[in-house]
């Protein structure tokens, strides 16, 4: 098909543009062959006319399909040509922020000037393993293709990363070595991939600096060779460095900076280790000054240059050589600031004194003479004299900033060399990767020498990029064997040749500057003399002979020549060098050292220039002559440059070619101009020009086939798909040309494929229009007949209706008629009557109207009449009171005078004695007045004597309570005669008691004659308090239901709160048992590792034969419980074996010991952590639970009974332990001379001390269980108070005083607390109480004259309010107490644990040292008791009621587990006392020495049994436990048993064993067969830890050992599910709950090793069968893809489906199943696997962006379906394993909505709960349409999705963690098989095992 035939209506094309480079439009016209012009309409809808050009008649290029816009691969495009590339990279970089974009073999990386989180360890683990066109581009990618490339080639590989200035060079190549530093790892323990990154700060800080085009430049290239070892793990690197920019160290244009290390050292002067420097800031400095532009925008230079000092620190550069550093580089800022004035036109001088050449001389260690001498003045040597002559200023000036950047560029050397150093190793390299990070092609208004050697290199790299790409390009067509012809590409050797070939550039620049009297003027003229008529790519410039043009590969470079021979012969003054040599300072003589052993560019040594690098390489010219070190930067970096070739040529090369999208480093801004431009400058276009030029589409013939499968026709289709192919496309493509056919692809010129996808488009096109039309006709007839029958039904009712409405119609006219007769006879008659009915009612209102006038005139004058004379006699009134109240007026006025008078008279007299006489007279008189009424009044207070007679009773009856508990009081004195100060306290009391008791009767007496004489008035006092007490009895019903009320709502509300905590805790408790089991992962890790390196330094030395190493004695179980765990045929062995490797390498063993033990350490730290948070979580319910329950006293009830029972357990306990002791004193006797006699009397001391301690514990448990009772009772009274309102209501009844009773209850109360000496408190003052009784009676007798009637009420209340308060002080004290003895029970308890620790240790100590030991333990004890009790008293505690009862809980439960203590010492003891027994009697016949009684083991006597009753046990001898092992756990098949035999016949057999070991009492015996087993476990995990079926046999043999020593272990939680029989196989003598920790801690590793296995099974199946795989066939085309080939979707052979990964969950299943693997531990299992099936899954979709289609949605929903319709088969969908692929399922639906409206925004943020913001933003710029029916998702679409989900509070993670483990737990599952029904068979080869 002809290119013309293309350009039809309709379609689109590309043509020029000036602005945007490349504008799109469309054609309106068909073109026709010989038109001169196209008809177009741009896509703003303009109409243009494109003119073609008349000679070439080239026509405008073609634009791609829409869903072949944004590809990864530039080459999968169907037209290859610029504007494709740019607008392919636009669409990528601005729509879907992707930086990264495949260009055949390169890698187009555009900077984003942003952030962006795609670098992370998740990223990287993603890539990882994966083949380069499986990804989205990446650098990780690349990274990982050179990677697997070294390791499957055996090759060398090389990164070559380019572009210009601010494109992210550094950045890339960084993380390409992060990559490789974190997929490989290290060989060693030195950590080399972290030194091979800490370089990257360091030669960022001395070689990087702030451009106008990026903040952080690289001014120099380098080279970075990672080495491998053959294990491909680095062990080392090397740097070459190439032309350092060593101007800038002098010079900065505007807006640019020096390198970084200056600004970080200034910004850091102000500390103090820094002074010494004498900095100030950048500002102040003319070499850090001159850019006006110190600081970048978000970097902070000191904590820069912490990074770099500790990246100095890492590479082993030490704290004196950094200062050193950091002193020479202060040097060059002062030597910048040395200001040298101009002494006369020839010659210059520096002021003496200059500061800061005093502090440049100080830091370097100089002469200040010596240096101001050679600054301004330099030596010139002849033949026969030397001379010594001025410089001008500018040449001084000159001469000290060539000397600034000499040292610069020695100090550069110094670092990339010791960097160098820091990362070589003796271990021999296998292979490298190569890094290069190089400037790229630079043009500037302004270009000299440091331009023309980028561009040099430029060219050398160009050239080498095309040979390469022209190489794979052949290499493709010969391997598919089609014909080729040699394709044209550009070469660049003639600019090569004319800048390095003999009699170029360089060679007449080098014999230049030989020359004596050589200028860059006549330079330039020998170039243009030389290359101006003779070479084309050579041009001068109209208006300049100072410069030259060169035409590059990229674009013409005008060059300026001026300084290009000062910068190639880089001179420096020789005297400066001498003086600097001559320095103190030892580093700086370091630096000059070789200045003399200066060699050329190959050798390890430095010359003179601006290029740095260094090499690994051997110095072959170091015997060649003096002049080597003369040789010029130009000659130096051409050698350097072809060394660099020769080592990419040698390597396979990987290409990065860096963009930068604009020049104002604005975030994701694409700019076309300097895209373009920087897109034909790195070799991007000529890749894409030689890959159209051959066949740029290839695609495979089943690919072909899939895709192109509806252009044929069913007769077409052959079972031989490739003659298909042939056939069809000879038919769809006429020209031979533009296709050829190659073994297993197609190729295709360019377009052809675009040709193809419109045929495809166009039969899709036309299918789905005859769909339509069919679909349509269908629809239109079926509603076309629905309409045609509702009509006719419509038509059939109508008819009906409209009969039956003209029937009713006439019916009701007839009715009507009749209705209408009647109705108008009625209306008439009625009218009728109402006008009648009217006539007669208005005469009768007008006749009563007129006489109701008549009547109301004669009322109205019989009123005036009245009124007038009413208001004459109010006028006279109201004359007559103004004249009394002026009368009344004037008389007061008259005697207020008087009395004032007569005031003033009797204020004189009062003064007077007269005065109070006469005073007294009138008081006489009143009082006798008074007796007189009182007398007349008696015979009405009768009934108040009465009262009063009451009062008196209850008062003497008060007074006989109080002299009772006086009497108790003196017997309570009695027994405390020890408490001294309290007896005189109380006697005190008792005095004021006495004394308040006759002030109170005379009280009475005064109270009678007052109630005698107010009786009236206190009756209506009594009734005006009884209807206030009514009052109040209302306010307290409604007080009540308030509280009532409210203590609901707080119910409620901490039980909200509780559910939160309760959840939380679990959460905790989830994350500190997932972290405790993470830190045993990498313990195992460690040891495996320490195994290793074990093995390997034992294979390196010539070991005896039949040697074999255990394994490491830094296990879990024998470090945390210090058990052995070595057998004992293999000690020597093993210590054979650590001496090897003590000898081979004793610091690294020290270091892995110390590792180890710090990991075991925090292994126990975080293992007594998750206990405390499981016990908080326990305690906190208990709280909870507690905190509302309403009967607090059954809680004090059960203390009680729990301290009765106490106490009765330690009754029995004391008997028990006299008994022995009298057994033991009678067995002394009779054995007095018995040898073994000091032991008996040790273990008897013992036992004493045990029974003196009980009784102890026996007190402190009495004391408490009384506190606790006054404790109750004092909140049983408290609730009864709180019960009350006001103490008002008992005025009702004066007789009824309850007063006293109250007071001396409480008192009681109150003395009984205060009984112990730690808790006394200050005595209750009664005497206080009752003067504030008495006190009361004045204040109410001011309300007013007779104020004495409210004494007796009010006392009363006083007196309530008083109780109240006293009860609540009781209650604080109650409370301060019970906390004191919380306390010293914790006390006692934890001396009680010392005291049984003490009693272990003491059995094991010598005779002679036991005493000694029990001894000072015990002055030890008695010292803190003493000191205890000379403490201070706490203060009171003010918490609340609620944190009693917690205490009380806690205080419980620590009881409880003090009674289990009891429970378990007392059946020791009687062991003790069996056994005792047997050895005295053993002791009897035989003689033993003491010592030896007590170190060797004691052997039990035999029990007689019956031989046919089994016990469940089996029987070995201490030589079989190695057999056992090896029989049963080394050498066992575990397919054999778990098919043959009962599920965990090895773990039932070992607790068999045990069992018996546990009945004789032999704990060495138990101990070495647990520690056997564990070991013996971990080594077969160890041997065949890939082996899924032995790891899943052994987890479930583990967790059945581990239930059965929970299931026999005795403990009541354990044994309720038991039948009586196995409660009797109970273990008896040891309680192995540690061990089964050990146990449980070993079935967690295991556990993660199945977990691991399992993935590395399930890895390689999951992303090619849940998303590459097409289950439902036909449903996703393939669309055309580039030069990296993604995998096949077509299942092939050797490919995974979805039915491999459902038969690999069908195998982990059975097998688990069939090893008898506890149910609930396999649906952890289950939902660990799918959770990584999941987590894979999303992860490569989510950076896969071929894979996110509307069709790839439907795939993989169709995939979880089958997935869950598993887990429906097993029974598991309780498991959570569905929900863990939650996150899949909605990105699935997420690829199958809408996206589009608002509301379809709305939609997906309610249902993508599980997704986090940025994996939906990623799957949305993702989403690829497959076919053009598909829309792509705007941005603004995106927007508004960002918009509506940023305020989620969620992790910015992109990816899952796939290495994410959930946290495991082995519930209990006792079993029901019985001990003694199980046979072993002969099979297991345990003959040697005794049934007993």
């Amino acid at each position: 098909m002809a290119a013309s035939e293309l350009y039809t209506k309709c379609a689109r094309v590309w043509i020029p543009d000036a602005d945007e480079v490349w504008k799109s439009a469309e054609l309106t016209k068909d073109y026709k062959g010989g038109d001169a012009s196209l008809q177009l309409m741009l896509e703003d809808g303009k109409s243009i006319e494109h003119k073609l050009d008349p000679k070439t008649k080239n026509l405008p290029y073609l634009r791609n399909p829409d869903i072949l816009v944004g590809e990864n691969d530039l080459t999968a495009l169907s037209y290859l040509h610029e504007p494709a590339v740019l607008h392919n990279l636009k669409v990528r970089f601005m729509d879907s922020k992707l930086i990264y974009t495949y260009c055949g073999i390169v890698l187009v990386a555009i900077n984003p000037y942003e952030t962006l989180p795609i670098y992370g360890t998740d990223i990287i683990s993603a890539y990882s393993g994966q083949n380069m066109g499986d990804m989205d581009p990446h650098i990780f990618a690349v990274a990982e293709e050179a990677y697997k490339q070294m390791a499957r080639d055996e090759r060398n590989q090389s990164i070559i990363v380019s572009g210009e200035s601010g494109a992210g060079k550094t950045v890339s190549a960084k993380y390409a070595m992060r990559y490789f530093a974190t997929v490989s790892g290290s060989a060693s323990e030195a950590n080399v991939e972290e030194k091979v990154l800490a370089s990257n700060p360091i030669m960022e800080a001395i070689g990087n600096a702030k451009t106008t085009r990026n903040d952080n430049s690289s001014r120099f290239g380098k080279y970075i060779e990672i080495g491998f070892d053959t294990r491909y793990r680095i062990i080392g690197a090397n740097m070459r460095t190439y032309l350092l920019e060593k101007s800038r160290v002098v010079f900065q244009a505007d807006e640019e900076r020096n390198y970084h290390v200056f600004y970080q050292l200034c910004a850091s002067a102000h500390l103090p280790e820094y002074k010494m420097l004498k900095l100030s800031s950048a500002n102040d400095f003319l070499y850090t000054r001159q850019g006006r532009s110190p600081v970048i925008d978000g970097v902070d230079d000191t904590k820069e240059l912490c990074n770099t000092r500790s990246a100095f620190t890492l590479l082993g550069i030490n704290e004196s050589y950094q200062m050193g550093l950091f002193q020479v580089l202060a040097a060059i800022l002062h030597l910048g600031n040395v200001e040298i004035k101009e002494k006369d036109s020839d010659s210059s001088i520096i002021p003496p004194n200059n500061r800061h050449l005093t502090a440049f001389c100080e830091l370097v260690g100089v002469t200040y003479q010596d240096m101001s001498q050679w600054l301004c003045h330099r030596k010139l040597k002849t033949a026969t004299e030397t001379y010594v002559k001025t410089l001008p200023r500018l040449q001084a000036t000159n001469a000290r900033d060539a000397l600034s950047k000499h040292i610069y560029a020695k100090l550069f050397n110094w670092i990339v060399e010791h960097v160098n150093k820091a990362l070589i190793t003796n271990v021999k390299q296998h292979s490298f990767i190569g890094v290069l990070d190089i400037y790229g092609f630079e043009t500037f208004e302004i270009n000299s020498f440091e331009q023309f050697c980028i561009n040099y290199a430029n060219e050398k790299l160009q050239q080498q990029f095309n040979m390469h790409v022209f190489k794979l390009e052949q290499e493709e067509y010969m391997r598919e064997q089609i014909p080729w012809t040699l394709i044209d590409f550009y070469d660049n050797q003639p600019c090569i040749n004319l800048i390095e070939a003999k009699m170029g550039i360089l060679d007449l620049l080098d014999e230049e500057c030989k020359m004596p009297k050589g200028s860059d003027d006549s330079w330039a003229q020998k170039l243009y003399n030389t290359h101006l008529k003779t070479c084309n790519l050579f041009e001068k410039p109209r208006m300049s002979n100072r410069a030259f043009i060169i035409q590059h590969f990229a674009d013409k470079v005008e060059y300026q020549c001026d300084g290009f021979l000062e910068k190639n012969k880089d001179t420096v003054n020789e005297e400066q060098i001498n003086v600097l040599k001559a320095s103190k300072f030892d580093l700086l003589v370091e630096l000059f050292r070789d200045e003399e052993k200066a060699t050329s560019p190959t050798g390890q040594a430095q010359g003179m220039g601006g290029r740095t690098r260094l090499s690994v390489k051997p110095d072959k010219g170091r015997d060649k002559s003096s002049k080597e070190h003369k040789k010029t930067v130009g000659c130096q970096f051409r050698n350097s440059l072809q060394m660099l070739m020769d080592t990419l040529n040698a390597t396979t090369p990987h290409y990065v070619r860096c963009i930068k999208p604009n020049d104002f480093k604005q975030a994701f801004s694409f700019d076309p101009k300097r895209a373009v431009q920087q897109l034909r400058a790195c070799g991007v276009l000529e890749t894409i020009r030689i890959s159209a030029t051959g066949f740029p589409s290839r695609w495979t013939y089943q690919e072909f086939f899939s895709r192109y499968r509806v252009l044929m026709k069913q007769k077409d289709v052959l079972p031989d798909k490739k003659l298909t192919c042939k056939n069809v496309l000879e038919k769809l493509v006429q020209d031979q040309d533009k296709y050829q056919f190659g073994k297993t692809k197609i190729f295709f010129r360019a377009g052809q494929v675009a040709y193809l996808e419109k045929l495809r488009a166009d039969k899709l096109r036309a299918a789905c229009i005859r769909i339509q039309k069919t679909i349509r006709c269908w629809l239109a007839r079926k509603k076309y007949l629905r309409k045609r029958n509702a009509a006719i039904t419509i038509q059939r009712f109508t008819r009906g209706y409209q009969a039956r409405c003209l029937a009713k119609f006439m019916r009701r006219t007839q009715a009507a008629t009749v209705i209408q007769k009647y109705q108008r006879m009625y209306v008439e008659k009625k009218r009728y009557r109402q006008k009648q009915a009217a006539a007669l009612a208005m005469q009768t209102i007008l006749r009563a109207y007129m006489a109701r006038q008549k009547y109301q005139g004669l009322v109205r004058q019989n009123k005036s009449v009245i009124i007038q004379k009413r208001i004459r006699g109010w006028l006279a009134r109201c004359w007559y009171k103004r004249c009394l109240r002026s009368i009344v007026y004037l008389q007061c006025c008259i005697r207020r005078m008087r009395a004032r008078r007569e005031l003033k008279k009797l204020k004189i007299e009062a003064r007077s004695v007269e005065h109070f006489k006469k005073l007294n007279k009138g008081m006489e008189n009143k009082i006798m007045q008074l007796q007189r009424r009182i007398d007349e009044q008696t015979k009405d207070n009768r009934l108040v004597n009465d009262k009063l007679s009451s009062l008196e009773t209850s008062y003497t009856a008060e007074s006989e309570r109080m002299r009772g508990e006086l009497t108790r009081l003196r017997g309570v004195e009695e027994d405390n005669k020890n408490k001294a100060s309290q007896n005189s306290s109380l006697l005190e009391e008792l005095e004021k008691l006495r004394k308040e008791l006759s002030t109170t009767q005379q009280e009475k007496k005064t109270i009678e004659d007052w109630a005698q004489t107010y009786r009236k008035e206190m009756e209506k006092t009594v009734s005006e308090l009884t209807d206030q007490n009514g009052l109040l009895k209302t306010e307290k019903d409604d007080l009540n239901r308030l509280i009532q009320e409210q203590s609901q709502q707080m119910t409620e509300k901490m039980a909200r709160t509780i559910a939160q905590e309760t959840q939380q805790l679990e959460t905790d408790l989830n994350e500190e048992r997932s972290r405790y089991q993470n830190l045993l992962t990498e313990h195992l890790r460690l040891e495996e590792k320490y195994d290793d390196l074990k093995e390997e330094m034992a294979s390196s030395r010539i070991s005896k034969p039949g040697h074999r190493r255990t394994d490491s004695t830094h296990s879990s179980n024998e470090s945390e419980y210090t058990y052995n765990s070595e057998y004992a045929e293999l000690e020597e062995g093993s210590r054979a074996a650590e001496d090897v490797t003590r000898g081979i390498d004793t610091s690294l063993t020290l270091k892995l010991q110390k590792r180890l033990t710090e990991l075991e350490q925090e292994k126990q730290s975080l293992r007594n952590e998750l206990e405390n948070k499981e016990d908080q979580f326990q305690r906190a319910r208990a709280r909870d639970d507690a905190e509302f329950k309403k009967a607090r006293g059954a809680e004090l009830e059960y203390e009680s009974l729990k301290r009765q029972e106490l106490e009765s357990e330690n009754k029995k306990l004391k008997h028990d332990l006299a008994e022995m002791r009298k057994s033991l004193l009678g067995d002394a006797a009779t054995g007095a001379g018995a040898p073994g006699s000091p032991a008996y009397k040790v273990l008897l001391e013992q036992l004493n001390a045990s029974c003196e301690e009980l009784d102890v514990r026996k007190e402190e448990v009495l004391i408490l269980r009384s506190q606790l009772v006054s404790q109750k009772e004092a909140m049983h009274h408290k609730d009864e108070k709180e019960t009350m309102t006001e103490p008002s209501v008992y005025a009702d009844d004066v007789s009824k005083l309850k007063d006293a009773d109250e007071l001396k209850q409480a008192y009681v109360g109150l003395k009984d607390t205060n009984r112990s000496p730690r808790f006394m408190r200050q005595s209750l003052d009664v005497s206080d109480l009752l003067s504030r009784l008495r006190s009361a009676a004045p204040d109410f007798h001011k309300l007013n004259e007779d104020g004495e009637l409210w004494l007796v009420n009010e006392g009363l209340k006083e007196t309530v309010r008083l109780l109240e308060h006293q009860l609540q002080t009781q209650r604080r004290t109650n409370d301060n107490e019970v906390e004191s003895l919380r306390g010293e029970l914790q006390t006692v308890k934890e001396e009680n644990n010392r005291q049984q620790q003490l009693l272990a240790q003491n059995l094991q100590l010598p005779p002679e040292a036991r005493i000694e030991a029990s001894l000072q333990h015990e002055i030890t004890r008695l010292t803190n008791e003493n000191l205890e009790l000379l403490a201070d008293d706490p203060t009171a505690s003010q918490e609340a009621r609620v944190i009693i009862l917690r205490r009380m809980v806690d205080l419980m439960e620590q009881l409880e587990k003090q009674d289990r203590t009891i429970r378990k010492l007392k059946k020791q003891l009687k062991v003790y006392s069996k056994r005792i027994g047997e050895m005295g009697a053993g002791q009897a016949e035989g003689q033993t020495s003491p010592g030896q009684m007590v170190d060797e083991p004691i052997h039990p006597v035999n029990i007689p049994r019956r031989e046919k009753d089994f016990q469940g046990m089996l029987e070995y001898k201490k030589e079989d436990e190695l057999k056992l092992v090896k029989n049963l756990i080394l050498e066992l098949k575990p397919r054999g048993v778990a098919v043959n035999l009962i599920p965990g016949l090895p773990a039932y057999i070992l607790f068999m064993c045990l069992r018996h070991a546990d009945y004789v009492n032999d704990d060495q015996k138990v101990r070495t067969l647990l520690t056997s087993t564990i070991n013996s476990i971990k080594k077969i995990l160890k041997k065949r830890g890939d082996d899924f079926e032995t790891v899943s046999f052994w987890l479930a043999n583990t967790c059945r050992f581990l239930h059965c020593l929970k299931q026999y272990s005795g403990d009541e939680a354990f044994m309720k599910h038991n039948t009586s029989r196995q409660n009797e196989h109970s273990l008896s003598n040891f309680d192995l709950a540690e061990y089964r920790q050990v146990i449980s801690d070993l079935a967690i590793q295991i556990y993660q090793q199945l977990i691991k296995c399992m993935e590395n099974i399930l890895w390689p199946m999951i992303v090619s069968g849940m998303l590459e795989h097409e289950t439902i066939q036909g449903v996703s085309g393939v669309k055309p893809t580039g030069l990296r080939k993604r995998t096949s979707s077509i299942a092939d052979e050797g490919t995974y489906t979805l039915d491999s990964i459902i038969r690999q969950l069908n195998a982990f299943h059975s097998t688990m199943c069939q090893h008898g693997t506890d149910p609930e531990l396999i649906k952890q299992v289950v939902k660990q696997q799918f959770y990584i099936i999941g987590a894979v899954t999303l992860n490569n979709l989510l950076l896969r962006k071929d894979m996110c289609s509307w069709s790839k949605g439907m795939q993989i929903r169709y995939n979880v379906s089958q997935l869950e319709e598993w887990l429906r088969d097993k029974g598991l969908m309780t498991c959570g394993a569905k929900e863990t692929l939650e996150p899949l399922i909605q990105a699935a639906q997420l690829l199958q909505v809408k996206k589009k409206t608002d509301e379809d925004a709305e939609a997906i943020c309610s249902m993508c709960l599980a997704l986090t913001t940025a994996q939906i933003v990623k799957v949305l710029n993702l989403y690829t349409p497959v076919n053009e029916f598909e829309e792509r998702v705007s941005v603004a679409f995106i927007r508004t999705i960002q918009t509506r989900l940023r305020d989620r509070c969620e992790s910015p993670q992109l990816l899952m963690d796939t290495k994410m483990i959930y946290p495991v737990t082995f519930p209990f599952n006792p079993s029901s098989l019985a001990l003694e029904t199980i046979q072993i068979p002969g099979s297991l080869n345990l003959g040697f095992l005794t049934r007993v």
